[in-house]
């Protein structure tokens, strides 16, 4: 713990962001790999209304990602701080409580998704053309959501248990089995949605194996019969610890629906009917997921840096770590906008192919939709910042501002003023109001912690 503490609070900045962030820049690439595959192979084999249903269904899975969340990073954010103190007893029964309350939430989230199925699908824009699809994908895939939910949360047990790697691999198997069990169901059985949806629970269930696995040959605690007796208040704490990341989930649910409805709606009226739009933006919201998983790696794996400097009062490297961190987004979001802009074409494409009008609205959404990825990243990577000097309110506050009252009310009102290409620009406008409030308000908290001379 000391040589830790020494490499943390003494070694070059530049280096120790690098070190902790390769590995969390990696698993949130694995993990956004894993729930872009299903995607990838439907498309090919099913075309844009296949991806149109996968994209109904996307949401659904936000939503069992944000409990997972919730519970998960409370409890590792609990532990960590729990097993400074040298308290076992309560480390021990946090992670029994999480485990418990994870299996009893998935079970429960599992049985409300299959009782309101339709008005789910609905909900989330699904046509007539591709509720077929969006049903045979969903009732499948929901049998994997308590062994996912279960291998999200207890992934972070398995990190700060101190076992990245272990948790890498446990991520990365479950890729690999995901995409050639894809490809033999779609490609060689010809199971279409279902073949989709059942080598996802598959992996799903590979992934939970292992990390029960773990549980068993922990490296620092120990789990007893006593350990799982319920703790309501613990399990309290631990639920408000892992807020944040639950909110940032569930504002994302907020703007799926609200943008799959609009593209619903307002493709009804356009020349491109109510299934391009709508199979368009799900294709696109996986490549920003590639993007999202770079930028929010990089700020979580710069957290623990930020934080104990904070905390030891380093305010120098405090605030070169935050000169660091931006500087790392900017390059970030500079080569993801270029990539964008230059090869739209190309990378909708590895989705599955369409008709000229699908090309036509897939180049023009990908260009627009995500020209400000720079922004984005900026103020993806400030508000992680705030995250890791314990200012988790600001950080929820940031997310609020740009997802709640610019991105939601601009996806309505543009469309409504100038058709649905206007929706498009919803993004770039979030994107801008959030990079100059997020600016604004860590400039003021800088300013705060800036060393005395």
């Amino acid at each position: 713990m000391k040589q830790k503490a020494n490499i943390l609070g003494e070694a070059p900045i530049g280096k120790l962001i690098i070190k902790f962030a390769v590995p969390c820049i990696l698993s949130f690439l694995l993990t956004s790999i894993y729930n872009i595959v299903d995607q990838i192979f439907i498309g090919h084999g099913l075309g844009y209304l296949g991806n149109g249903a996968t994209n109904v269904v996307y949401p659904v899975t936000v939503i069992a990602l944000a409990v997972s969340l919730l519970i998960g990073n409370g409890c590792s954010a609990f532990f960590s701080v729990t097993q400074g103190r040298g308290d076992e007893e309560t480390v021990r029964r946090s992670v029994a409580n999480t485990i418990s309350a994870i299996i009893v939430s998935s079970i429960i989230l599992t049985a409300v998704f299959l009782i309101f199925m339709e008005p789910i699908l609905k909900a989330f824009g699904a046509t007539t053309a591709n509720i077929g699809y969006a049903r045979e994908y969903y009732k499948f895939l929901m049998i994997g959501t308590p062994f996912n939910m279960f291998t999200i949360c207890l992934g972070n047990i398995v990190r700060v248990d101190g076992s990245p790697r272990f948790n890498l691999c446990i991520v990365f198997v479950g890729c690999v089995v995901n995409i050639i069990l894809d490809a033999v169901a779609i490609f060689i059985l010809h199971w279409g949605m279902m073949g989709a949806a059942v080598a996802t629970v598959i992996g799903q269930i590979t992934t939970t194996a292992m990390t029960v696995w773990y549980l068993f040959n922990t490296k620092t605690f120990k789990l007893t019969k006593e350990s799982f007796r319920p703790d309501f208040k613990l399990i309290g704490k631990i639920a408000s610890l892992g807020s944040s990341g639950f909110f940032s989930q569930i504002s994302l649910v907020l703007v799926m629906f609200a943008m799959n409805n609009v593209m619903v709606h307002y493709g009804a009226l356009s020349r491109f009917g109510e299934d391009i739009p709508l199979a368009v933006v799900g294709v696109v919201s996986k490549v920003f997921s590639i993007i999202t998983a770079i930028a929010l790696g990089l700020g979580v794996g710069a957290q623990p840096v930020t934080g104990f400097n904070y905390g030891a009062g380093k305010l120098d490297r405090v605030q070169e770590a935050y000169r660091k961190l931006m500087l790392i987004e900017i390059v970030i979001g500079i080569v993801a906008t270029v990539l964008v802009e230059a090869f739209p074409i190309k990378i909708i494409s590895i989705f599955g192919s369409g008709n000229d009008l699908y090309n036509e609205f897939a180049v023009m959404t990908i260009r627009i939709h995500l020209s400000t990825m720079i922004l984005y990243c900026i103020h993806k990577g400030c508000s992680l910042f705030m995250q890791g000097l314990g200012k988790s309110f600001l950080s929820m506050l940031m997310t609020f501002i740009r997802e709640i009252l610019l991105h939601i009310p601009f996806i309505f009102i543009l469309p409504a003023l100038f058709g649905i290409e206007a929706a498009l620009f919803s993004m770039p406008i979030a994107d801008l109001g959030g990079f100059i409030l997020t600016i604004i308000m860590t400039k003021a908290v800088i300013s705060k912690i800036k060393p005395k001379s």
